[in-house]
């Protein structure tokens, strides 16, 4: 069986990104074969190993062409200076999150590691000259140059996008367009065939209104921008259906009809994902030539350095980018091979007229 290797970035080091991976890596024998390289500080990697316990052994390398054999290592990308101070925000953390991230993914484009798991930032410390984004989902688009992304937060029995991300409330309504929509359906279709071998997905589209506006009586969005793309989907051989009220969607269970759900916006989405699952939620970039998953949880502070972190979405979020990563690359192995064949059946037809 071919080794895979995957990256890791702790992300912010005052919050549980370490203890995830670190409780995480103990049932990575679920995944044969893995090569697992974390970017981060082997200070910080010990001093979280000490507070909990932990005896997973790792092996510090300086580039991720040493980690050959299947094992656990760990890449020094911060100071030798750094230090914990569990459950703070503070410039140290957000620069620690920067450097490791950038680290890794320079690594994901060189092809030294096969499919990135990143721990939850702090998305106000983590500002800098080098990372001026609202996420991990728009800095990952704009250093592999995809326009066309989406956010997909995954469950064993739930997967939501969002239309509109990171942007604040106020600017949801102004964003949402017809072209839009159909853009984030496309994307979410595409990457439902590719990445979950779902073979004619069925899509739910949420209204933006209370009610789906009740025929414009408490909003128009539905009718002017929201049906319409959901026409043109189906024009292009999309399984669309909607809008549907939010509230009664989830609330009767009506989601489970579906293969995926888009929301018009973040906490639209999110906030039934996270009430439904939070305790196995995956956070997915759909869209992006590369596999990144990451758990549906932030920092959580509030247990930092505690040794109460609930470690099941991160090695959901391992199991699930090692299965998306798979899944493309069997059907690349599929394309090729029927790529060969008509090669072979056209060859045969040359030889045939000669």
């Amino acid at each position: 069986m071919t080794k895979i290797k995957i990256g890791f970035t702790p992300g912010d080091i005052n919050g549980i990104g370490y203890e995830v991976i670190l409780k995480s890596l103990i049932d990575m024998k679920n995944i044969p074969n893995a090569v697992t390289i974390i970017y981060g500080s082997p200070k910080i990697l010990a001093y979280y190993k000490k507070n909990l316990g932990s005896n997973v052994n790792t092996t510090t390398i300086s580039s991720a062409e040493e980690a050959k054999n299947i094992g656990i290592y760990v890449i020094n990308c911060n100071s030798e200076d750094i230090r914990v101070e569990a459950g703070k925000s503070n410039e140290v953390a957000g620069l620690a999150s920067f450097q490791s991230l950038e680290k890794a993914v320079t690594d994901l484009k060189n092809k030294e590691i096969d499919i990135l798991v990143t721990g939850p930032i702090n998305k106000w410390n983590i500002q800098s000259a080098g990372f001026n984004f609202p996420g991990h989902t728009e800095y990952l688009a704009q250093q592999f140059n995809a326009d066309k992304c989406l956010m997909l937060m995954c469950s064993e029995s739930l997967r939501v996008g969002v239309a509109t991300g990171h942007i604040p409330i106020s600017d949801v309504s102004k964003n949402l367009t017809k072209e839009l929509i159909l853009e984030k359906l496309e994307i979410l279709n595409e990457s439902l065939k590719r990445d979950f071998v779902v073979r004619k997905p069925r899509i739910a589209v949420l209204g933006l209104n209370p009610h789906c506006g009740d025929h414009g009586v408490i909003g128009n969005e539905e009718e002017t921008v929201i049906i319409p793309a959901i026409n043109d989907a189906r024009g292009k051989d999309i399984l669309a259906f909607g809008p549907y009220s939010a509230d009664g969607f989830f609330g009767s269970g009506d989601f489970k009809k579906f293969d995926a759900v888009l929301a018009m916006y973040h906490d639209q989405g999110l906030a039934p994902f996270k009430a439904l699952t939070f305790d196995d939620g995956v956070n997915f970039t759909a869209g992006l030539p590369i596999v990144r998953t990451s758990p549906a949880h932030g920092t959580a502070y509030e247990i930092a350095g505690k040794n109460q972190a609930n470690y099941l979405p991160m090695c959901n979020a391992i199991r699930m980018a090692v299965d998306i990563f798979n899944n493309r690359r069997s059907l690349t192995d599929l394309e090729e091979s029927r790529h060969n064949v008509d090669d072979y059946n056209i060859n045969e037809i040359n030889t045939v007229d000669e």
